[in-house]
């Protein structure tokens, strides 16, 4: 089986190092190319390559927070790292990461490590995600048809819990989003703050909190992102947290 990469990498250079490669191995073809995690998340999505070739160190989104982004996937692809680095750059990630490859990437190093992930365990796609679980991310991502939206996290005005989903109230709108506000609360706590059991606010975007005719507090949200009622209990934290 003819193995589908997706290549990504911020210089250019290295990725036509590594396309030309690719184009020297008789069970390899490069489906892709992009030069930021966000694209690679994107593209990943849509075209569901079998392999990405991950640079570590990028603008924007890494290659760590990329990597997480990937084996959340539905069908999430064998990630294989590529850094200019030493070994040392790379204890954050434990056994179970699929690999990497040093740079200059050599063509012998390559055609291996695509062996070794061909087959990729689902234990070995956790740990990726697990590996880098501890790193707080930038974006949030929210999956509109057969596409990945990422939203930048200084982006959003507010998390708020509907039912069996969560609503991502954004600068650019609102998306629906697989994370729990427990979740959410736990990773971004110290840039959110709890307004009530469903909802949480962005403490850069609040505009001001002010008391409703009916007595109760509520904060205007900033973008035009509308009011959320707070609720009595949290009103002193919000309080607080927004000083």
């Amino acid at each position: 089986m003819t193995l589908r990469v997706l290549i990504v990498d911020d210089e250019p250079p290295a990725r036509d190092r590594l396309r030309q490669m690719l184009a020297d191995l008789p069970d390899a073809q490069c489906t892709g190319e992009a030069a930021t995690g966000e694209e690679a998340v994107s593209m990943a999505a849509a075209s569901r390559p079998d392999v990405v070739l991950l640079d570590i160190r990028m603008p924007g989104m890494g290659g760590l927070e990329a990597a997480r982004r990937l084996a959340g996937l539905p069908e999430p692809p064998a990630v294989i790292f590529t850094t200019a680095y030493e070994q040392h750059a790379l204890e954050a990630f434990d056994a179970q990461a699929l690999g990497y490859l040093l740079k200059p990437v050599r063509r012998d190093r390559l055609a291996a490590a695509l062996e070794r992930a061909r087959r990729p365990s689902k234990a070995q796609i956790a740990g990726i995600a697990d590996a880098v679980a501890g790193e707080r991310r930038t974006h949030v991502s929210a999956r509109v048809r057969d596409q990945i939206r990422l939203i930048p996290i200084g982006e959003v005005l507010c998390f708020l819990a509907e039912q069996k989903y969560t609503t991502v109230r954004h600068v650019g709108g609102e998306d629906i989003i697989d994370d729990s506000l427990r979740t959410l609360e736990t990773e971004f706590g110290g840039l959110f703050v709890r307004v009530h059991r469903g909802a949480l606010v962005a403490v850069s975007q609040v505009e001001s909190m002010e008391r409703s005719a009916d007595g109760h507090y509520v904060v205007r949200l900033r973008h035009e992102g509308g009011t959320l009622q707070v609720s009595r209990r949290l009103a002193a934290d919000v309080l607080r947290r927004l000083r």
